[in-house]
């Protein structure tokens, strides 16, 4: 009787130590690959980000060549193009004060692309020149690749920071130094309207 009793403790205690180690493991594993998924998810946004970088050159010295006197519009595309890619982020360090840096960087590219192509309008030539048509045209699928793999990093954060959030998953991400990721939030002057003057 007594010898049945301790099998019966041990059986509890191992499958109880069995229960415990897949909760475990399995919510470690899980944390992995959706740490990895946003990791993924954050190097196609600065891939985008990248293509976008590359193209800039290509659409300055086409300007250049029909508005080279418009030097001011053309070193702010240059600068901010610089600016942008200077600032990287290591996917393993996604905190709020590198994703503003990031953010600002980006938007202010944004904003010298888009007085470039207020500048653009007052040359009919250029507009019609097929290099910069097909560069244009570039530019934009470009930033809606931007907006797409933008969207997917979001999704991939939630998708992680929801899962490390959850209980008991949340005791086991406080134990393995899992934190929850920031995602990308709409630049604050987003909701303004932008002034065109010609």
């Amino acid at each position: 009787m007594e010898q049945n009793k301790k099998w019966i403790i041990l059986g509890v205690i191992l499958v109880a130590a069995f229960v415990i180690y897949r909760t475990f493991a399995g919510g470690y594993n899980k944390m992995v690959d959706y740490d990895e998924s946003v990791i993924t998810a954050w190097s196609n946004v600065e891939n985008v980000y990248q293509r976008r970088a590359d193209l800039i050159p290509n659409l300055v010295s086409t300007v250049k060549g029909y508005a080279d006197h418009e030097k001011e519009t053309l070193t702010g595309v240059i600068e901010a193009r610089a600016k942008a890619t200077s600032i990287s982020i290591d996917p393993s360090n996604l905190n709020a004060a590198s994703m503003q840096q990031f953010q600002q960087a980006q938007t202010g590219l944004s904003s010298a692309l888009s007085k470039l192509m207020l500048v653009v309008e007052r040359y009919p030539d250029l507009k019609a020149n097929q290099s910069f048509l097909e560069l244009q045209a570039q530019l934009e699928g470009t930033e809606n690749r931007i907006a797409v793999e933008r969207r997917n990093y979001n999704e991939s954060v939630k998708v992680y920071n929801t899962y490390i959030r959850s209980f008991p998953n949340n005791l086991s991400a406080g134990i393995f130094g899992f934190e929850r990721k920031i995602q990308f939030e709409a630049d604050e002057n987003a909701n303004k309207v932008p002034e065109v003057q010609f």
